[in-house]
């Protein structure tokens, strides 16, 4: 068999190279893992990298072969006990089957093949066609960010942004520009007293009176300085503001007595996954928490996810709370308002109205983006009928519904896909 040997030296980021490559050989089937690796793993742990079995199926080599022609010698495998036809029998016990609950001296095979995938390349699977729907960058000021930027050169400054190529290049320009009529004298005068030797060396006279000129012009071009202060240059620098994005997310939740534990922990899993998109995604990013029965609050994290407290059902107690926030912190215009809802629905009969009343008025006109999703296994509640008449008016708004926790990823994919058009 023809071998092929690589006898290139490693560099520092042939490693790199090479996983690269690998990751983007085996593309389909890393996805595929990645996607059985989440069914199997809380949204809790969604931040940490991941163990990849690829089959040894998978993995196989192209190989050069012997063509057909040619004289060569093959050897082959053969066996003493066994002729063309005879049956084989059973063994024994069940040592050797594939089932069997004993070990077995007979057989081989080979095992799958485990990558390690870092905190980030899971993360990039994972992540890789999801955005925030039509991010509009309404402003692109933050003041308190500045990027120094190289802005030509100056006359002044400090030694340590001293240009000592330009510098030199000043100096060398000046004195060529300033010897140039020495220079030119001096050419005519060696000329002059090299005509003198040949026609007459022995008019001294005439030729020390030469070599007198010369010495006089080559002590002026000497006078000339090698470099002067005049021809220092050095590196200038502005402060720029540097433009970024920024954008707030609110995410509200429903806690009241009708949300179990279950639809809870779906909730949950469904704001983790949003708000570990959303820090990674972008760079400044306020998340403002606002869990409600009959009356909202303003949380943290921590609260927000593992706080016990419940009661009724008041929907519209979060909406005005979340209107206020709009207007008193983030009314300037300088940011990108999201928002994001969780409940199971079933909201007090009379407030429904009034909360497709105040998305619509309030809410839906300041912010880029709102979605709603409804934990429910059964059929739509009150509040999703009356957020239903919304979907024509306000292109902004998206509505799905969660049964269990294999919906979770697929409506997070819908809500925040990519805008391809």
């Amino acid at each position: 068999m023809a071998r092929i040997i690589d006898r290139r030296f490693d560099s520092k980021k042939k490693s790199a190279v090479n996983r690269q490559r690998f990751m983007r050989r085996f593309k389909h089937q890393i996805r595929r893992a990645v996607a059985d690796a989440i069914d199997g793993r809380s949204i809790r742990d969604l931040d940490n990298g991941e163990s990849v079995t690829i089959p040894a199926r998978d993995l196989n080599e192209p190989q050069f072969q012997h063509g057909e022609g040619g004289e060569w010698e093959q050897v082959y495998s053969g066996n003493d006990q066994f002729s063309t036809g005879d049956e084989i029998s059973r063994p024994m016990g069940g040592g050797a089957g594939g089932g069997g609950k004993g070990a077995s001296n007979e057989g081989e095979s080979e095992d799958d093949f485990v990558f390690q995938l870092s905190r980030e390349e899971f993360l990039d699977i994972f992540f890789d066609d999801l955005a925030l729907p039509n991010l509009v960058k309404t402003q692109l000021a933050r003041i308190p960010e500045y990027k120094s930027q190289r802005a030509g050169f100056s006359n002044d400054g400090v030694p340590t942004n001293l240009n000592l190529v330009r510098s030199m290049r000043g100096a060398l320009g000046r004195r060529l520009a300033l010897s140039a009529p020495y220079s030119g004298k001096l050419r005519d005068l060696q000329k002059e007293l090299t005509e003198l030797e040949e026609a007459d060396p022995q008019d001294l006279e005439a030729i020390t009176r030469v070599k007198a000129d010369i010495g006089v012009l080559r002590a002026k071009i000497d006078a000339i300085p090698f470099i002067d202060t005049f021809d220092l240059r050095y590196n200038n620098r502005v402060r720029l503001p540097q433009p970024s994005t920024q954008a707030v997310m609110f995410c509200l939740m429903d806690v009241s007595g009708s949300m179990d534990e279950e639809k809870k922990a779906t909730a949950k899993r469904f704001f983790m996954l949003l708000y570990l998109f959303l820090t990674r995604t972008y760079e400044h990013i306020e998340v403002v928490f606002i869990r409600h029965h009959t009356v909202a609050k303003e949380v943290d994290e921590e609260d927000f996810f593992h706080s016990r407290e419940s009661g009724g059902t008041v929907v519209s107690s979060a909406l005005d709370m979340m209107r206020d926030i709009i207007h008193e912190r983030f009314a300037t215009g300088l940011w990108n308002i999201y928002g994001a809802q969780a409940s199971d629905g079933d909201n007090w009969e009379n407030d429904s109205p009034h909360c497709r009343e105040l998305l619509g008025s309030a809410i839906l006109p300041y912010v880029q983006h709102f979605a709603y999703i409804e934990i429910t296994p059964g059929e739509p509640q009150n509040l999703w009928r009356e957020y239903d008449k919304l979907g024509g008016h306000y292109p902004n708004f998206a509505m799905q519904r969660i049964e269990s926790y294999a919906d979770i990823y697929p409506v997070f994919r819908e809500l925040f896909k990519k805008n391809l058009v």
